[in-house]
């Protein structure tokens, strides 16, 4: 008789560790020490000492001259940027979402799903003076932003029932949705519209528009959001950001569907 095969690849362990402490940098808004690492990823000291040793040497994590803080290294950097250059989904998405920015004259993301959270792929600034502070590689809620709302509301419900289950739903701002009925209901009005919103409930004074982009068999596997400051949002926002953003989508839609790769929504 054949042996069983083993339920976990060997090393997954130890790489999931790496990979945990490595996140942990990317996600912060500063550099961390070993000590805010250790307190941050529940590891002993002596383990995170060595992951933080062998990043290092790689050239996935770097030390400031006292070797004290922490950043991302140059090679992932360089790593990541080969990787979304050759992107079927960058090169499907990148002239929309430059017409969609000129269009609109505010900023557009575009974000994958990532198990319970979107993260931002791509960003191009609105060519307002005033900056938003997301930036590429950021993980976002699901819940509260719109580009988590249009993933969500596209998906099957055999798909999105076991996510809603398990989705924290933490509070950002007074607007948050943090109970399942309200995500619902918002779920529901998104599919019956086409278009989700975030109404100033991921971050105060930003609005934000979104729609997913779907592979050759309908599944969701990516979205676009339009952010817009409240004070300066346009009195036909449906006219001056809906109605192009559904249109980018749908284009990069077609696109994404001749790509067998991107064909499902399990890739990301």
């Amino acid at each position: 008789m054949a042996p069983s095969a083993p339920s976990q690849v060997a090393g997954t362990a130890a790489f999931s560790k790496f990979m945990h402490v490595l996140q942990l940098v990317a996600d912060s808004e500063q550099p961390l020490n070993v000590g805010a690492l250790v307190k941050a990823s529940g590891y002993p000291r002596p383990t995170v000492h060595r992951i933080v040793a062998a990043l290092v040497a790689e050239g996935l994590l770097v030390e400031n001259e006292r070797g004290a803080l922490l950043a991302l290294g140059p090679r992932l950097i360089q790593l990541a940027s080969r990787s979304w250059g050759r992107s079927d989904l960058r090169v499907a998405a990148v002239d929309e979402l430059k017409r969609l920015r000129d269009l609109t004259g505010e900023t557009v993301h575009l974000a994958v799903p990532n198990g319970r959270t979107m993260v931002y792929i791509e960003k191009l600034e609105s060519p307002s003076a005033v900056r938003m502070a997301s930036r590429i590689g950021t993980s976002v809620a699901l819940h509260a932003t719109a580009v988590g709302k249009a993933y969500m509301a596209a998906l099957e419900p055999a798909v999105l029932e076991p996510l809603l289950r398990g989705l924290p739903l933490p509070r950002y701002t007074g607007n948050t949705l943090v109970t399942l009925a309200d995500l619902r209901g918002q779920l529901q009005l998104t599919r019956e519209r086409g278009w989700s919103v975030d109404a100033e409930e991921h971050e105060a004074g930003i609005f934000c528009y979104g729609a997913v982009i779907r592979g050759s068999r309908g599944l969701p596997v990516a979205a676009i959001s339009v952010s817009t400051l409240m004070f300066r949002q346009k009195a036909e926002p449906e006219a001056a950001y809906v109605a192009p953003l559904l249109e980018a989508c749908r284009v990069i839609s077609e696109r994404v569907g001749e790509v067998p790769a991107l064909a499902g929504a399990d890739i990301f």
